[in-house]
């Protein structure tokens, strides 16, 4: 794929705007639309050709890019742009929507004559200005090869999970890990403090035996040990609880869709709801701990 293609960035916001310019210093010429003035005013500093609307980003656009917050969005837009763009865009949604959004979304795409897939992404705010993101990608091999150039400028490891609606499934399956993982490393960390055991030996141990994973030596929930967590800075996120909410929530329902008896999956999505509900939702997913804490009756050390 040449550089010269143009793009449309449709959803400019705190990863789409990083995103966009990513592609920008690569090369591409790269129209945005997004109907937040302060993202239009950063895209604009960052080298993006900003238009009034999201057709006029894609009329003349060879590659549609979306990032938007939820599937019904994602959906409506489909039904504007897909009257409007030329033969044989290929259409790259990486927001995080249900699967069952993901594959019509796709459907409607290839029913109008367009490419399609599905691109969810792993790795944050830092991860879309840094140009290192995770892409998990559903659809055709041959759509793939195609979108992949420009996934490979906006991120560091791209995977070609399967079909239609399987990187979202991968996005959602992964964060699931994620948000029970850091529950039990919580759970653990609060423990050790009403057992007296101090949270920097807990992690010395953790992390170099049987409970080590991501959630533990790169995401402590704990201050002290890992010096570049949010629990060193008030716990700012990072990945907000919103946005995990908001996964374990597409999890849940994939779930229950299709008869899995995941207790800990679903029991996660339901405390996330209710921390994010409690008014946590800004603050990153680790500040799960906290609520632990309060309803321990523990305080931390």
């Amino acid at each position: 794929m040449s550089t010269k293609l143009s793009v449309a960035f449709l959803g400019l916001g705190h990863m789409g705007g990083p995103m966009a310019a990513n592609l920008v210093k690569a090369g591409y010429e790269v129209v945005g639309y997004d109907p937040v003035p302060a993202a239009q005013k950063q895209a604009l500093k960052d080298g993006l050709s900003v238009v009034d609307t999201a057709v006029a980003a894609v009329t003349d656009a060879d590659v549609v890019i979306t990032m938007l917050p939820n599937g019904r969005l994602v959906l409506d837009l489909y039904d504007d742009i897909l009257a409007v763009a030329k033969e044989n865009t290929l259409f790259v949604d990486s927001s995080t929507i249900d699967v069952a959004d993901a594959r019509e979304a796709a459907d409607r795409a290839h029913a109008a004559g367009y490419r399609a897939i599905d691109a969810p992404v792993s790795g944050g705010v830092a991860g879309a200005a840094a140009g290192t993101l995770a892409f998990m990608v559903g659809g055709s091999k041959a759509d793939f090869a195609s979108a992949r150039p420009l996934l490979e400028v906006m991120g560091r490891k791209v995977v070609h999970c399967g079909g239609s609606g399987v990187g979202q499934a991968a996005k959602i399956c992964n964060n699931m890990i994620l948000g029970v993982s850091m529950i039990a490393i919580s759970e653990a960390f609060v423990l050790g403090e009403k057992l007296g055991l101090s949270n920097q030996a807990l992690f010395d141990v953790a992390s170099n035996a049987s409970g080590q994973c991501w959630a533990l030596t790169s995401n402590c929930p704990v201050p002290g040990p890992v010096l570049t967590t949010p629990a060193n800075n008030a716990y700012q996120p990072g990945f907000a609880v919103a946005l995990m909410d908001k996964d374990l929530s597409l999890a849940a329902n994939a779930l229950r869709a299709n008869g899995i008896d995941a207790e800990l999956g679903l029991r996660a999505a339901e405390l996330y709801k209710r921390f994010n509900t409690e008014g946590a939702g800004g603050l990153d997913f680790s500040a799960i701990i906290t609520d632990i804490r309060t309803r321990s009756g523990a305080t931390a050390v």
